[in-house]
Order: C-alpha cells, then structure tokens, then sequence
C-alpha cells in the first residue's frame, strides 16, 4: 500500500519527525510502503488564490508542489504530520494544505463530467505534537486536516496526536507514547 508521508514540521530531527517515524514503522509493519517527504525542504508557494484552477483543475503555479500532485493521487494513504503552532498547523504545511485546492477543484470538474469515482479505500491520517496540554489544542488542526482530505478525494481515517510533549528529545522518551504511535501506524494501514 503506497503510503505518502509528509513532515510539515520546520525543526529536523524534533519531536515531531520522531512520532512520524514511528506511525511508519507501524505502517511498515502492517505492509505499507512508506515515502517521506519533507515539506520544509521544498520550495512550495501559498496559494495566490488567481482562480486558475477553477477551470482547469490544476494549478498555475509550477515549483516543488507540482510533482506532489500526482504523488498525493497515486498514494493509498496520506499522513501529515505537523506539531501545533497557536492552535493550528505550521505555515509549511498550510501552504502544501492551500495548494489542496487545485485537486479540490480536479474532483469537482471530474464530478461535473461524471468522470468522477470515489475511492473509499484511500484515506488521510493526523500525526500531531503540542507542548500545551489544551483540552482543544487539535481541533484547528484536525478540521484543517478533514478538508484537506477532502480537497485531495481522499476519507479522513483518524489521528494519533499527543499533549504536553515539550523540548527537543522529548518524544523519543516517551516510549509508552512511541509504541501506540507505531499501533496507530499499524491500524491505518487496515
């Protein structure tokens, strides 16, 4: 199962790149075959909101996003990981998220010719981290996550996020953490 692994996290190496490390192994484990791509390491421009893709389906804007399009609709599943900043996702992954759009509007042209198949089986999955222990410290990034699954086609298959982790290192230490991030990856995969 082509799995599409995406780090929306700025800092390398941090808590966050840890608990995606171990949903993959998880996913592995369950069979999936899984690619990392680190959105900070691409040069991805926020959407300009020019309409473009309105018609055509695709958008007009051409840098490191482009290739992504066709990988995000060649992938069974899709994780975005990204930690929390101010109750939401960080600006890397917002604008990989806003250039969504352009396969938002895809389906919907596809959908207006009748060329369009739901594909339940592919699906979308959460993996976030916050230093705060806020009751709702994910909902932004949650909802943020659902209509992205939406934009890409693709179900929203859940989360697996974790409160109070703060400072470098931190994740990695909590192993009872670890090993239900590595069951969620498992489960996804199902």
């Amino acid at each position: 199962m082509k799995t599409l692994a995406l780090l929306g996290s700025p800092r390398m190496g941090g808590n966050t790149e840890v608990l995606l490390a171990a949903v993959s192994k998880g996913a592995r484990e369950a069979g999936g075959e899984v690619e990392l791509v680190r959105l900070c390491d691409l040069n991805i421009q926020p959407c300009i909101n020019c309409g473009g893709c309105d018609k055509t389906g695709s958008c007009i804007l051409e840098d490191e996003m482009t290739p992504l399009y066709e990988r995000l609709l060649a992938a069974d599943r899709v994780i975005l990981a990204a930690p929390i900043y101010f109750y939401g996702v960080p600006a890397q992954a917002k604008a990989f998220i806003d250039r969504t759009q352009a396969l938002w509007n895809r389906k919907r042209l596809l959908k207006t010719e009748g060329r369009w198949q739901e594909e339940p089986l592919r699906k979308g999955f959460l993996v976030s981290v916050a230093a705060t222990h806020g009751k709702r410290v994910f909902e932004g990034a949650i909802l943020t996550m659902r209509y992205a699954c939406d934009a890409i086609g693709i179900a929203y298959g859940g989360e697996f996020v974790v409160r109070g982790v703060e400072g470098r290192g931190a994740m990695g230490r909590a192993a009872e953490e670890m090993r239900k991030a590595e069951e969620a990856g498992k489960n996804f995969m199902l």
